[in-house]
């Protein structure tokens, strides 16, 4: 018997150890996910396609630039108890705020109107219904989910439909591949001076390194602290427990890492599959689909399952990531005219950022039928975005920086060396595109 009294202990420790460290999952796993919405799909695939392996190194060098700008805002929003627009709001002047929840609003509901029409371009691979009506049908769904639903409860069920994305490495792993191309390929960046080049890589930096993910970590990270009912101190600042942050960062560290991880296996099966094989532009959903067909050719109708396989994945990850765009443009725009906002409020508690919130959804909807081709708005969108970013980074990197704001808990050397790196590199990036595209492209 005396095995069996020893064991118990153990099995109760391992079961508890298991249960604190998924407890420790929560927004940065969730703007990991979000990260690769249909925005980031697109501008993958497109990137493997256009430019085989010339792009993978951006999967790894954007690890710490990704990481430090996420655990930088997770850290405000923890520090502070406000999001990025409160914080702002608080320390900066009224220009500067208004210029930024605009900013952020625009960015996002044009990112809304992409996913959007992404979400019916690919449910038309599965099912002979017309375009306009999958996008409202698809709009209506989110709105009602948001408004009704709790996100942690909505995401649950939906993460599992982003399982779809192992597609990608399975294909990866079944196809043969030039292994030691790849990782030098990996390692060693690759950088061609057109604008073609410019354009594709600001897309990628704008959908992996995005505003909304900005604001959305930062007022996740104070609805965990109110879910947690954290007392404030004197000046009206949460007391953290000691391991938030701690934990915060494993979260974070989690979320990111899978994200390029994914980014990653995307560029190596489309540089495969269609690169190699003559496909350089990816025009529709189908086109798409076509880099997952190696990993279903014993299949019956292969291409169907193909198309079915990215169909769910975009899907799943296009309801998962829209309700964070629509979200985090609330927050900004709640904070900013001091409404009351929040995921866990109901409807009537927070009825101005519930309506943000729809009125967001709806304007995006309407942006697919003014002639826009869905796969192609995916990859402007991200390239928006990757513009958009910049002068948000420059705040965040000031912010991130402030003894007056976080107090003993600023960044640290790192964090402020490598967000001010971020900064920089996405600048010069957008500043290379515009650069090309005056000089190379209109000057032909």
């Amino acid at each position: 018997m005396a095995p069996i009294v020893e064991q118990e202990p153990k099995k109760s420790s391992v079961k508890k150890k298991i249960a604190g460290f998924f407890r420790i999952l929560g927004p940065g796993i969730i703007s990991g996910a979000a990260d690769d919405d249909p925005s980031g799909i697109a501008t993958y695939s497109q990137t493997g396609a256009q430019f085989g392996f010339g792009q993978l190194w951006t999967s790894l060098y954007q690890i710490p630039l990704l990481l430090a700008v996420q655990e930088a805002c997770g850290r405000i929003g923890a520090v502070t108890g406000k999001g990025l627009a409160g914080v702002i709001k608080e320390h900066y002047s009224k220009k500067i705020l208004i210029g930024v929840v605009v900013l952020v609003a625009v960015a996002n509901t044009i990112n809304i109107g992409a996913d959007i029409g992404a979400v019916a371009a690919a449910a038309q691979l599965v099912v002979n219904v017309p375009f306009w009506l999958l996008a409202v049908a698809t709009t209506a769904l989110l709105v009602v989910s948001e408004v009704l639903i709790t996100y942690k409860t909505y995401a649950n069920v939906l993460k599992w439909l982003a399982l779809a994305l192992l597609s990608y490495p399975a294909t990866a792993l079944i196809v043969k591949q030039p292994w030691k191309e790849i990782l030098y390929a990996t390692v060693v960046p690759h950088i061609e001076l057109s604008f073609a080049f410019f354009f594709i890589i600001t897309g990628v930096f704008g959908t992996s390194i995005s505003p909304y993910m900005f604001f959305w970590q930062a007022s996740e990270e104070v609805e965990e602290e109110r879910a947690m009912r954290l007392r404030a101190d004197k000046d009206g600042k949460p007391r953290l427990p000691r391991r938030f942050i701690r934990d915060m960062r494993i979260d974070t560290l989690l979320g990111m890492l899978s994200a390029e991880l994914a980014q990653w296996f995307i560029i190596i099966t489309t540089a495969t599959v269609l690169f190699k094989h003559g496909t350089t532009t990816i025009n529709t959903a189908a086109d798409a689909a076509k880099a997952l067909e190696p990993l279903v050719r014993s299949f019956p109708n292969s291409g169907q399952v193909a198309k079915d396989v990215f169909a769910v994945g975009i899907i799943g990850l296009g309801l998962l990531g829209i309700p964070v765009l629509a979200g985090s443009a609330a927050y900004a725009l709640s904070e900013a005219f001091g409404w009351k906002e929040g995921l866990s409020k109901k409807f009537k508690k927070a009825r101005g950022f519930y309506g943000v919130i729809i009125v967001s959804m709806l304007i995006g909807l309407l942006l697919n039928f003014i002639g826009i081709d869905p796969m192609k708005a995916l990859v402007f969108t991200a390239v928006f975005n990757g513009i958009a970013a910049v002068p948000l980074l420059y705040l965040i990197a000031k912010i991130n920086a402030s003894p007056e704001i976080l107090a003993e808990q600023r960044g640290g050397g790192l964090s402020r060396s490598f967000v001010w790196v971020t900064f920089g590199v996405m600048g010069l990036s957008a500043v290379a595109l515009l650069y090309t595209l005056i000089f190379q492209h209109l000057g032909r």
